[in-house]
């Protein structure tokens, strides 16, 4: 069965990653796997919108996507997710849509307004993660990062077993919907969740992770097919 794949990245340095590692696996014996990359630009809304571009143009031509993906590097929550490791969604979750009062946050799904979680086909996604020896829970979509520690700690509280924090999934994740394709998000990890300090950032070595995750997924894939 041949998969035919979209994964989206916020930026060209995400996309020539995830690049080099599919590329890698294609001269091995993953050969059924057909993939494109797209940098969509930082943000749910961006990442929305290049998503449904995507999707749209392949139905069109006749050759739809079978599964989507949100890929990146990202904030993750220590300790099961330290700077370096991968991280795959068990669901994801718009975090910061909704409201604040001085009660605190309500979601948009509890306003009765629509939805704050997708949830990636839990069989696909736990056996992704399981081959690419990855944290496993939900990753938040946020507008704004988290820079405190306070921060931090109430997404902590409002999502337990959070493993990481980008600002794009949730907007790749509404396309796919739309569309009716399943998602995936797999991140790597450049910084801890938490106070902001650029000087403890391994933008380059979670780079490095994501190349590698994506180098081991087609067989991952395999292993779905094999066994879904």
């Amino acid at each position: 069965m041949t998969t035919r794949l979209l994964v989206v990245t916020a930026v060209a340095a995400e996309r020539d990653a995830v690049a080099a590692g599919l590329g890698s696996a294609d001269r091995g014996p993953a050969r059924s796997r057909r993939f494109d990359i797209v940098a969509a630009g930082v943000g749910p809304a961006a990442a929305a919108a290049a998503s449904a571009t995507a999707l749209t143009l392949a139905e069109t031509a006749g050759d739809p996507y079978t599964l989507v993906i949100s890929a990146g590097i990202a904030g993750g929550f220590a300790p099961e997710a330290p700077v370096g490791a991968v991280a795959v969604a068990e669901t994801i979750t718009a975090a910061d849509l909704g409201v604040r009062t001085p009660d605190g946050f309500t979601t948009v799904a509890e306003l009765g307004f629509g939805t704050a979680e997708h949830r990636p086909p839990a069989g696909l996604s736990r056996t992704v993660a399981d081959r690419l020896g990855a944290a496993y829970g939900p990753v938040l979509t946020v507008s704004t990062v988290t820079g405190t520690a306070e921060r931090a700690a109430e997404l902590r509280t409002r999502h337990p077993g959070a493993v990481a924090e980008a600002m794009e999934g949730f907007g790749v994740a509404e396309a796919a919907a739309a569309h009716g394709v399943p998602v995936l998000e797999i991140r790597t990890v450049s910084n801890a969740v938490g106070p902001r300090d650029r000087a403890a950032w391994r933008i380059g070595e979670a780079l490095a992770a994501l190349t590698t995750a994506f180098g081991k997924l087609p067989a991952a894939l395999e292993v779905e097919a094999e066994h879904g």
